[in-house]
Parts: C-alpha cells; sequence; structure tokens
C-alpha cells in the first residue's frame, strides 16, 4: 500500500467535487443538501487565511486519488486561533485500507507545525466509522448535540471528538 499526498491545486477541485457530492447525494456524513460548485469546492479547499490555518491536502492510494483531507478555522474568532476543524472525504470504495488513519496522523503533523494546540471533528452522530476512526487515532468525544441537524426528513444528533496537539 502507498499512501502520498500532495496540497490541493485548483485542477483537482473536479475529482474532489464528486468524492463530496457523492456523501451530499446519498449520506448525513455532511448536511449539504444539495451538491456543491466547483466555486463552492474551490473557496473551501482552497483558501488560504495568513491569519485562521488551514491546508488542504489530496490523497493518493497507490497512484489514484483516494480523497482529500483539510483543516480549516474552527471560528473565525481571534480566541480560536489555536484550535481547527479536521475534515476527511474518501471515495467509497477508498474506506476500509488504512487510508483514513494515515491522513489524520499526517493532518495532526501538520497541523502542529502550523501552530495548531487542538484538533476538532465534528461528525454525524450516527456516522459509526468516522467515530471509530477518530476515536482510534486518540481523538476524545468532547460534545453530543442532538437533534441539530435534519437531512433526509430525519432530526440527526452532532458529535464532537478533539485532540489536543501540544501540551
Amino acid at each position: 500500500m502507498s499512501i502520498t499526498y500532495r496540497k490541493v491545486e485548483a485542477k483537482d477541485i473536479p475529482v474532489l467535487q464528486e468524492i463530496y457530492n457523492y456523501y451530499v447525494r446519498t449520506s448525513t456524513a455532511t448536511f449539504h443538501y444539495e451538491p456543491r460548485t466547483a466555486e463552492e469546492m474551490s473557496e473551501m479547499l482552497l483558501q488560504c487565511d495568513p491569519v485562521y490555518l488551514s491546508e488542504s491536502w489530496i490523497i493518493h492510494w497507490n497512484d489514484e486519488v483516494a480523497g482529500y483531507v483539510y483543516f480549516a478555522p474552527y471560528k473565525k474568532r481571534e480566541a480560536y486561533k489555536c484550535s481547527s476543524e479536521v475534515t476527511l472525504y474518501l471515495k467509497k470504495d477508498m474506506t476500509g485500507k488504512g487510508i483514513g488513519t494515515d491522513a489524520l496522523l499526517k493532518m495532526e503533523n501538520r497541523a502542529k507545525e502550523s501552530g495548531v494546540h487542538t484538533l476538532m471533528a465534528v461528525i454525524c452522530g450516527e456516522n459509526a466509522d468516522s467515530i471509530r476512526l477518530f476515536e482510534k487515532c486518540g481523538y476524545e468525544k468532547c460534545a453530543h448535540l442532538k437533534d441539530v441537524g435534519n437531512k433526509f426528513n430525519r432530526f440527526l444528533d452532532v458529535v464532537m471528538y478533539q485532540k489536543i496537539l501540544t501540551i
């Protein structure tokens, strides 16, 4: 198994848009109802903010695009500059291969190098695979918000996980 990473570039947006929009249409992994446009994906993944740290990486597995991972500001208020939210999406046939674990560890290292103190994940409460992944990587559940989302005519919980990177 060979996993490689490089920073997301504008040319990557169509394939990453396809990955994300699969989850928009078929799951509660994201709370968007409508597929994201190329412009919206670019805004999300090509953000460059010198004050609020963010990085986006495309993941290749054996030379095939497997997904993407990024960390972005938790909130754009000065006191939160030490915290970022980490997000990971893999192609549906790329799960269960260790890619997610490797990608999270890569993001943790990059975030730590960038000065991030705490990484957080915001996950739909029914997304057992994501919850298992974050727990496996040492993230701790820090919040459980009940019925805060509604998709596919169902109320959904959101759970938050965090990992302190620097002590």
